[in-house]
């Protein structure tokens, strides 16, 4: 029997349905995890009726993800060994009632259509009353509002360490004053398309600075590149920060890829104003992930990130070639995707160029006959060991911009 089972639909002829469901329940009465994805193929066909009852049925259950949740109608999901619970493609949903003491995952995705009826502020507020263990919440809705923040932060969740609560319009800095005098112990932070400002980063970098490694700040057209730097500046845990679509050139069209892997990109901003042409400087002993793509605006990038590995300046097509500069011995990756071909090249030769240095410091030792100088071995290397396998390591492979 099967405690842990994968599911993938892509065709027409496989689509997901009670019969499927029954036949799982059958099969695996000790299920402990179910995760079933789908293509634009396959149809999840699945109700909140049925959802509802697979769930109560298998006591054993928990985790469940599952995509393609647009036939759902409403639910009522009941379980006492349910701690992680993913849904995607949620779509005006009459009811959610999660009856879950355990839960300590949850993320609910819905459908990007503006005609949505779902009522996120009783949703919200069932779940937090209901649920009182939860650890990690992520809520993609562009129904999201302030007040759906403050019925989450009412719900005085101990235990929340990652909060994220995506393309939400109507968040304001005002609702990072409510999260962050509910939640002062949060880990990661995305706010990513909400409407906050370089006041409301003023207030995260307040609040967090002994806990926040994560923030995620995308689509946020009302953030500049002063916020961005005070938020590197402030937060000294940070390891990921994602900045994309936050400064940009109005006067250029919008990408249309979803560059940041979290979400398409669905609304623009072009009825905000930006300072254009803007510089960003950052220095931070920790960052090791930086996300830029799209932000057009910024035409000067300074940057020494000693733990820096991976890059992401798509579509960054107004950055000047003599205005970069990566102090970032350790990266790995380099996303260059519509840039100009000036701008790859100078950034190619600076990541080679980082390669070679680092590559230069192993120390050298001359042969007994003075023929040549050889590497010494790391047994005779006066650096600290951790130090001299740090250095091998980056030194063993180079930097790759990547531009497809």
């Amino acid at each position: 029997m099967f405690d842990y089972l994968i599911i993938f639909f892509s065709g027409c002829c496989s689509d997901v349905d009670s019969t499927m469901f029954a036949c799982i329940a059958f099969s695996c009465p000790n299920l402990e995890v179910m995760e079933i994805s789908t293509s634009e193929a396959a149809v999840n066909r699945i109700t909140g009726d049925e959802l509802g009852r697979f769930v109560a049925d298998k006591r054993c259950l928990t985790s469940l993800k599952m995509e393609g949740c647009s036939n759902l109608g409403g639910f009522v999901l009941c379980s006492s060994s349910l701690s992680t619970l993913w849904l995607s493609d949620l779509h005006c949903l009459s009811k959610m009632v999660f009856n879950c003491p355990n839960l300590r995952e949850i993320s609910l995705d819905f459908s990007r259509q503006e005609n949505d009826s779902t009522d996120l502020i009783a949703m919200i507020d069932g779940l937090g009353r209901s649920c009182p263990r939860l650890q990690n919440v992520h809520v993609a809705s562009v129904r999201l509002s302030h007040a759906a923040v403050l019925a989450l932060t009412a719900a005085n969740l101990r235990g929340l360490r990652m909060l994220s609560l995506v393309l939400g319009t109507e968040i304001t800095d005002a609702s990072v004053v409510a999260i962050s005098q509910s939640y002062s112990k949060l880990e990661l932070l995305d706010l990513s398309g909400s409407s906050i400002s370089d006041s409301g980063i003023g207030m995260i970098c307040n609040v967090f600075p002994g806990t926040l490694s994560r923030l995620l700040l995308a689509l946020c057209p009302n953030i500049t590149s002063s916020g961005i730097q005070f938020a590197t500046a402030q937060l000294p845990l940070l390891e990921l920060m994602d900045c994309g679509m936050t400064i940009c050139d109005l006067s250029s069209p919008y990408p249309t890829c979803d560059e940041s892997g979290d979400f398409e990109l669905q609304t623009t901003f072009k009825n905000k104003l930006h300072l254009i042409y803007q510089k960003l400087i950052i220095k931070h002993n920790r960052l090791k992930k930086l996300s830029l793509w799209g932000c057009s605006g910024l035409d000067a990038l300074y940057l020494n990130c000693p733990e820096l590995v991976d890059l992401n300046l798509n579509s960054c097509k107004n950055l000047h070639p003599e205005r970069v500069l990566l102090q970032c011995p350790s990266l790995e990756s380099v996303h260059a995707s519509g840039c100009h071909n000036l701008l790859i090249e100078a950034i190619q030769s600076q990541v080679s160029n980082n390669f070679a240095a680092m590559e230069n410091q192993f120390p050298n030792k001359r042969l007994a006959d003075g023929s040549k100088r050889v590497r010494v071995p790391q047994f005779m290397s006066q650096q600290p060991c951790d130090e001299d396998k740090k250095r091998r390591r980056i030194a063993s492979r180079p930097c790759n911009v990547l531009v497809d």
